[in-house]
Parts: C-alpha cells; structure tokens; sequence
C-alpha cells in the first residue's frame, strides 16, 4: 500500500503526517479521509486552485495533469515544477511526499483552523 508524507504546515498539519493511501483516489480524498483538512473551494470540480500541493517525492510516479488542471494551476500560489491540484492527481503504487503550501488564493476559508 503507498504512503503519502505531509511535510508539516503550520495551520493545516503541524506536526507532519504519514498515511496509508489507497491507489486510484485522489491525493485530496486520501488526506481527508485521514482528517487532513485541506482546502478544497470548488468541492473537487477543478474550478480553483485551493487544494494545490508540491510533491517532493514521487511526482514521475503520477499521471500528467490533464489541460483544465494545468490552466487551474497557473493561477495558483508558489507554483512550481512539481505542483499539483491534490483533487485531480490519483494516487498509484508510488509512495508521495507532499507539501501544503502555505498561503491559497481562497478569499474565504471553508475550514476552520485552531
């Protein structure tokens, strides 16, 4: 079974996490489901760039980005080479490590923090 690291971010995961992740749902699903509460605006549509994360590790383990996604992305915060919208990158058999940016371009936040 893959494993995904969150390197830690300081409102969302303080501490860092690692989780057991199921293959062919989402980055976004799999961190939520384990009360990794990342944003996510557009309810998982590609609409938004909310659920951005940088994979450190294991990106050439995931499918390219389809066009919308690549569109969505350049709009989003601290893009980089290795970003990805975590509601549209499906987990394989490869192990993640990601990164929650720090800042989103969400004008309201859904989820409420400590």
């Amino acid at each position: 079974m893959p494993t995904i690291t969150i390197l830690p971010n300081e409102t969302i995961c303080p501490e860092g996490a690692r989780l057991e992740a199921t293959s062919g749902k989402s980055i976004l699903d799999n961190l939520l489901e384990k009360g990794i509460e990342v944003e996510h605006a557009c309810e998982k549509s590609c609409a938004c760039t909310t659920c951005h994360v940088v994979v450190r590790d294991g990106f050439e383990g995931l499918a390219p980005a389809e066009e919308r996604e690549e569109d969505m992305l350049d709009k989003a915060w601290g893009l980089e080479p290795t970003s990805r919208l975590s509601c549209q990158a499906k987990v394989t058999d490869a192990d993640l490590v990601i990164e929650i940016p720090k800042y989103t371009i969400n004008m309201v936040s859904e989820v409420k923090h400590p």
